[in-house]
């Protein structure tokens, strides 16, 4: 673990802030590593404010009771810093997770990058090396510019109940957040939502036909076969 905090500590002086929503960075760090998360099992992206973490609980839980081994990507973390990344259901660990993390770092070679984006790194080069059936990533930071979103068209995405977080970053009001979650919306992709205030459901609507995902609402629309089951999403 001691190792762990010093790579951490050392990517922390390569970029002050955790989180910067930008992608560029990302991008070159993930095309020198042979672009690891395009080969990933099928994805299930999550969004959303409250609720993330219990929905990806769930997907896994899930997977995982129909025989499936399971990436999983979420954070923060409880206790330890490994529990943010389950490669085929299991937490990853301490000596796979600092010698990924020494990788990443290496081939990153100083170059300006966030921690998160580093681990998000780190959690791609390691479910790529490693074969499952599902994988399931929560989103960081809002959506658009979170660096989970980098990933080729994902098998599903949901996005949990939204309200106000991180102003500073995704912007004042509820329907801009609400546009900034939405970001993780792809063509003919299914995106489930749990119970969401008015304009938000406005928001999502409107992002659905400007994309062609498909928009799954809770108690709005009518239960399909082949997709979730949205009335599992809750707020």
């Amino acid at each position: 673990m001691a190792r762990i905090d010093g790579i951490v500590a050392r990517l922390h002086g390569l970029h002050p802030r955790l989180i910067d929503l930008s992608l560029d960075r990302l991008l070159v760090l993930l095309g020198k590593l042979g672009n690891p998360e395009r080969r990933l099992p099928p994805i299930i992206h999550v969004g959303g404010t409250n609720g993330k973490g219990s929905t990806c609980a769930f997907l896994r839980a899930t997977g995982e009771a129909s025989g499936m081994r399971v990436h999983v990507y979420t954070s923060p973390h409880l206790v330890r810093f490994n529990e943010r990344i389950r490669v085929a259901s299991e937490i990853v660990s301490d000596a796979d997770l600092v010698d990924a993390m020494e990788t990443i770092e290496r081939v990153n070679n100083g170059a300006p990058i966030t921690v998160f984006e580093v681990i998000t790194a780190t959690a791609f080069h390691l479910f790529a090396a490693s074969p499952a059936e599902l994988c399931v990533l929560e989103v960081g930071l809002g959506g658009r510019g979170d660096a989970t979103n980098v990933i080729p068209p994902p098998a599903a995405c949901a996005i949990t109940s939204i309200s106000l977080d991180h102003r500073e970053l995704l912007g004042p009001t509820l329907d801009v957040i609400a546009f900034e979650k939405a970001g993780i919306m792809k063509r003919d992709v299914p995106l489930a939502t749990g119970t969401q205030p008015e304009d938000v459901l406005a928001v999502l609507d409107a992002e659905a036909e400007r994309t062609g995902a498909r928009l799954l609402k809770r108690e709005r629309t009518r239960r399909s076969a082949g997709y979730m089951n949205n009335t599992c999403l809750t707020s």
